[in-house]
């Protein structure tokens, strides 16, 4: 009787890893309905600092072509050329 409850579990912990890999693999992301970055949360209140931009990489592509390792460095590339460069989607740029 000790051995139900163990293949209920592994039958519960196989079908969730399965899932899990099976939407990884047949979902993909619709970056166009993500919200387009919130720039004032990286640009320092004082103006003689830098902002210190995380090393994650989320490319984020602008109207430049440019693309960008994350949202952090494309605010403050936004930022620096007074706003003329504008977001295009997240993800490498064509």
């Amino acid at each position: 009787m000790a051995a139900f409850p163990h293949k209920i579990i592994f039958f519960l912990v196989c079908s969730t890893l399965t899932h899990v890999a099976l939407a990884g693999i047949f979902n993909k992301r619709d970056f166009t309905r993500w919200p387009k970055p919130r720039c004032k949360m990286y640009i320092p209140l004082d103006p003689d600092y830098n902002a210190d931009c995380p090393n994650v990489t989320a490319p984020v592509c602008a109207s430049n072509g440019h693309t960008f390792q994350n949202e952090c460095f494309f605010c403050v590339e936004q930022r620096e050329f007074h706003y003329r460069i504008k977001f295009e989607k997240y993800g490498k740029c064509d």
